[in-house]
């Protein structure tokens, strides 16, 4: 996205204080409700095996997930489990196996949550990273073991860590 069109990630991602000398992620039961994040994690589990693309588009849409028509997740794909609701995907993506699509971060002083919206016919490959507030453009391609720390424009493709178009 230019920056004429859409705000940068980190303006997109709300960021929330803890308390105290402990880091973010001690605080978690502060955050989320904890018996919605273990069914979060059960039905996660439950898709991230199931080798047929409708159960776990239906599994991933029971707990908030947008998922749009034609999706395939490939086998160990993962979504986040504190805040799927904050992930949009949009008709005939490809998650490749192994992906990760994060809407939150925890640090030490705070952590920070954001959607994730991969737009159509974006396709992530195996064992990429997708971080909370970005954006994959329509057609977009975001390459193998690829770190998403930024927006990706429609129709193109980003590699490496951090991903940058190639």
């Amino acid at each position: 996205m230019t920056d004429d069109e859409a705000p940068e990630r980190h303006e997109r991602v709300t960021a929330h204080a803890t308390p105290g000398p402990r880091n973010s992620l001690r605080h978690w039961l502060d955050a989320r409700n904890p018996l919605q994040v273990y069914l979060n994690y059960v039905v996660i589990v439950l898709a991230r095996h199931s080798p047929s693309l409708w159960l776990t588009s239906w599994l991933l849409r029971r707990i908030g997930i947008t998922v749009g028509e034609g999706v395939s997740w490939g086998l160990e794909s993962t979504p986040d489990v504190f805040w799927p609701e904050l992930i949009t995907v949009e008709d005939h993506v490809i998650v490749g196996y192994n992906a990760t699509i994060l809407c939150h971060e925890f640090l030490q002083d705070e952590y920070r949550t954001g959607e994730v919206v991969v737009r159509e016919r974006a396709m992530i490959g195996a064992g990429a990273i997708v971080l909370p507030g970005v954006e994959i453009g329509e057609g977009a391609q975001v390459a193998a073991n690829s770190l998403v720390t930024e927006d990706v424009d429609p129709e193109t493709t980003v590699a490496g860590v951090p991903a940058e178009e190639v």
